[in-house]
């Protein structure tokens, strides 16, 4: 068996498009262009690489997009008034803070900080709750594009046994809620499950976000498993998974590339989050 790549990238594309034509139909009945303003603290170059790229996306789409670049110095107190001064202003629609912050910065101050309605990120106590009452409002970008992503790809997804590896706040906790929702049946794994080889063999879906190189081997996967891989680690200049793509791909029915896979999607899903932020005001 060889395992069928799913093409994040064309996935998004075609998400995007859609994004587009109803933003040119809602301009085209008066409404202004939606609006997305993006913290960058620093100068860190995947999280330059990362706004860039979300720049992009919002120049394909119709979305205005404000730049704050301010220096890694900056005080908790500067960096929650330009998100307040952000709150306030009725032409902005999505905040975005980019990850990481430096260690001085209080980053779950700052989430708490941005309205929940302009929260593009789906960080905020308030949307994580929601989706976890089942009444998904602004969602996690990551993990709701892979949901987007897997539906678009025809999976179903209802009665599977999912493992999912990691436990983030911004990724495998609100993955853990988006699988829940779509009747999945989850098991998720930390630093401190036991037997992770024996989770990750049962499962119909594994769901990778741990941020280590090679962590899931491939011989893990079950036959006809469906693998998704969030993790993105550089080696040697070279992006890769937390999966053994390789050995992996022999086993699983459907797998994604690292890059290629879930990071297109958690873009374009960015671009949805901001549409729908511009509804709800």
């Amino acid at each position: 068996m060889t395992a069928k790549i799913i093409d994040g990238k064309q996935i998004a594309k075609d998400l995007l498009e859609n994004i587009r034509l109803e933003i040119i139909e809602r301009t085209n009945q008066g409404q202004r262009n939606p609006c997305l303003a993006v913290i960058l603290v620093g100068d860190d170059p995947a999280s330059e690489v990362y706004v860039r790229n979300k720049k992009i996306a919002c120049e394909k789409v119709g979305i205005k997009s404000l730049s704050y670049d301010v220096e890694s110095n900056i005080s908790q107190a500067e960096l929650l008034a330009i998100v307040n001064k952000l709150n306030v202003d009725k032409d902005v629609d999505g905040i975005l803070v980019q990850s990481p912050l430096p260690d001085h910065i209080n980053e779950e101050e700052i989430i708490h900080a941005i309205h929940p309605n302009k929260d593009v990120d789906g960080f905020h106590p308030m949307n994580i709750g929601l989706l976890a009452l089942r009444q998904p409002r602004l969602r996690s970008c990551t993990p709701y594009g892979v949901i987007k992503m897997l539906k678009a790809t025809g999976i179903e997804l209802k009665g599977l046994d999912a493992t999912i590896v990691g436990v983030s706040n911004n990724v495998g906790r609100p993955m853990a809620l988006e699988l829940l929702l779509e009747a999945c049946t989850i098991t998720s794994c930390h630093s401190k499950t036991k037997d992770l080889e024996q989770k990750v063999r049962q499962a119909d879906l594994v769901v990778v976000a741990a941020g280590r190189q090679n962590l899931v081997k491939g011989e893990w996967i079950k036959k006809g498993a469906i693998v998704i891989d969030i993790g993105i680690n550089r080696i040697d200049g070279k992006l890769v998974g937390d999966v053994e793509f390789d050995s992996a791909s022999k086993n699983a029915g459907y797998i994604t590339p690292v890059p290629g896979g879930v990071g297109p999607m958690t873009v374009a899903t960015l671009m949805e989050n901001t549409l729908l932020a511009q509804k709800l005001s």
